[in-house]
C-alpha cells in the first residue's frame, strides 16, 4: 500500500513539472539585431525551476516572423583544452557561402564578427561579445562576415549549425591579430593555442572579398 502511495505522488509531481514547462515556454524568444546589419543574437525563452530548465533551440515560425531563416544542413562541434585558444577569422566563399549559428555548449568564448561586404556602410567594423554556455544564447552570422573567437575557459566546446556543408577548398580568412581591426583580444598577442590553419590569413586590406553589400 505504501509503495502504491509513493508511486502516485511521483506521477503527480512529474505531471506538474511537465505542465510548468509547457505553460511558461509559450513566451517567444527575443531577437536582438546587433550593430552590424544582418547580425542577430537569439535570446531563448526558458522555463522550469531551480532543478530543471527547458528551451527550444529552433522554432522556425518564430524565426521567420523575425525575418531570420536558418536552414540547417550540417552541424558540428569543437572542443579546446587550453584557455585563450584563438580561432579565425573564418568565412566560406560562394557558391557555398554559409549562414552560421554559433552556440557555446560548455565554457565561454569572446566572439568576434567582422563585416567583409564590399560597399557596406560597416565594412571593416567588428562586433565582439561573450557567449556563455549557461545562457543558451545563439549568434546568427549570415554570409558576408568573417568569424572568430577566443576561449575564456579550459575545455570550452563550441557548436555550429550551418546552412551549407563545410568545404575546405572554399575556406577563407582574415588575420585574427590584424591591427586595423582594433580587437581587444582577452589573450592579448599571446594565444594559449593557435592552430596552424589560423597562422597565415591575410590582413583585411589585402582581402579580395567575394561578398558585396546588397543594401
Amino acid at each position: 500500500m505504501w509503495a502504491i502511495a509513493c508511486y502516485v505522488f511521483q506521477c503527480d509531481w512529474s505531471v506538474a513539472r511537465v505542465s510548468l514547462f509547457e505553460k511558461t515556454n509559450s513566451d517567444p524568444m527575443r531577437v536582438e539585431h546587433l550593430a552590424l546589419p544582418g547580425l542577430v543574437l537569439l535570446h531563448p525563452a526558458c522555463s522550469g525551476d531551480e532543478d530543471a530548465t527547458f528551451t527550444y533551440f529552433h522554432e522556425r515560425q518564430e524565426l521567420l516572423a523575425a525575418s531570420v531563416d536558418i536552414p540547417n544542413v550540417q552541424a558540428h562541434a569543437s572542443r579546446y583544452k587550453p584557455k585563450f585558444t584563438v580561432r579565425g577569422l573564418h568565412f566560406q566563399k560562394p557558391p557555398r557561402a554559409q549562414t552560421k549559428v554559433v552556440r557555446v555548449a560548455h565554457g565561454r568564448i569572446f566572439d568576434v564578427v567582422l563585416d567583409i561586404r564590399t560597399g557596406s556602410p560597416t565594412w571593416g567594423q567588428t562586433v565582439a561579445l561573450t557567449l556563455d554556455a549557461s545562457d543558451w544564447q545563439r549568434l546568427v552570422i549570415p554570409p558576408g562576415f568573417a568569424h572568430g573567437f577566443c576561449t575564456l575557459e579550459p575545455n570550452t566546446e563550441v557548436e555550429f549549425a550551418l546552412s551549407e556543408r563545410n568545404e575546405r577548398s572554399l575556406l577563407g580568412g582574415v588575420s585574427w591579430d590584424d591591427p586595423d581591426l582594433k580587437v581587444a583580444w582577452p589573450c592579448g598577442q599571446s594565444p594559449g593555442l593557435l592552430l596552424e590553419i589560423d597562422r597565415g590569413w591575410q590582413r583585411l586590406q589585402q582581402l579580395d572579398s567575394p561578398f558585396s553589400w546588397d543594401g
